[in-house]
């Protein structure tokens, strides 16, 4: 699939706008179209949904959304200078693109997006695990997003799927797997970016559960699981130390050993502790 529409290769595009990848912004850039509409495609029926894409650069991501069917495309995009790119797209896709010159960090699509709702973006690295983790940690549940497609470096997304007693397992695992089912969907070299970066990527897909997996209050979750893994080689004891005097009394009620360390706990038992500590 050389071409998905009547717009120009994506590299012809980026001479046309001078869109070289700035470092600065955390840009990498897919040029190619097949791989692109392969990334959309592992978003799953787009064909009723609304699509939040962040850092769409060029605009070849944005391209696959559409081609595969998107009914809306909301494009949050802080470089002015992809702006002209991706008009040339919303042209060839009337009232279908709607492009907002904004830092995803500040704004909020709410109220540009309807039900139902999916992310699908090549994530700038430098706010990938920031933004992921705002989504994750809504003060309400379910989100506003039904699933998220999300390209990370691949370290990153093996921390988004680790299970309990690997060396991945942390902050994010437990995150994630609380109150939604992420899965590994796809890995990308570094030759297929522009520039190319100097690790592997990988595609996460993450669907919303209902409910969580377990009852526990969201803030007093995080908190809880950033410090244990803070100091994650440290005992539990140690590393929770200072959240209640009585703190090895309260991991045995939860079910944890006072010298278990953080990475061995799992879901459930975190999510025990937490209501615990905010219970007593």
């Amino acid at each position: 699939m050389s071409t998905i529409d009547t717009l120009p290769p994506l590299r012809e595009v980026i001479a046309t706008h001078e869109l070289s990848a700035r470092k600065s912004l955390g840009q990498n850039f897919i040029l190619d179209l097949n791989l692109t509409a392969k990334i959309a495609r592992a978003a799953g029926d787009l064909s009723g949904a609304d699509v939040l894409e962040v850092g769409p650069g060029p605009g070849g991501l944005t391209r696959g959304l559409l081609a595969e069917g998107a009914r809306r495309v909301l494009a949050i995009e802080k470089d002015i200078r992809c702006l002209p790119a991706l008009a040339e797209i919303a042209s060839v896709y009337p009232d279908r693109l709607e492009v907002i010159n904004a830092d995803a960090l500040e704004f909020d699509p709410s109220g540009h997006l309807s039900a139902p709702i999916k992310i699908a973006a090549n994530l700038p690295y430098n706010v990938g695990t920031e933004l992921l983790t705002r989504w994750l940690e809504p003060p309400t549940w379910p989100p506003f997003w039904s699933s998220m497609t999300l390209m990370f470096q691949r370290e990153v997304a093996e921390r988004i799927v680790a299970t309990p007693g690997s060396k991945a397992y942390g902050r994010l695992s437990v995150l994630a797997g609380w109150r939604s089912t992420p899965r590994i969907v796809m890995d990308l070299p570094p030759q297929a970016f522009t520039p190319a970066p100097k690790v592997r990527s990988a595609v996460v897909h993450i669907d919303a559960l209902a409910s969580p997996r377990f009852p526990a209050e969201a803030k007093g979750l995080s908190k809880l699981v950033a410090k244990a893994f803070n100091q994650r080689r440290k005992m539990m004891r140690s590393s929770l130390k200072g959240l209640a005097p009585d703190m090895e009394d309260r991991l045995i009620a939860a079910g944890i050993a006072p010298t278990d360390r953080a990475e061995t706990v799992d879901i459930e038992r975190f999510c025990a502790l937490s209501e615990i500590l905010r219970k007593t």
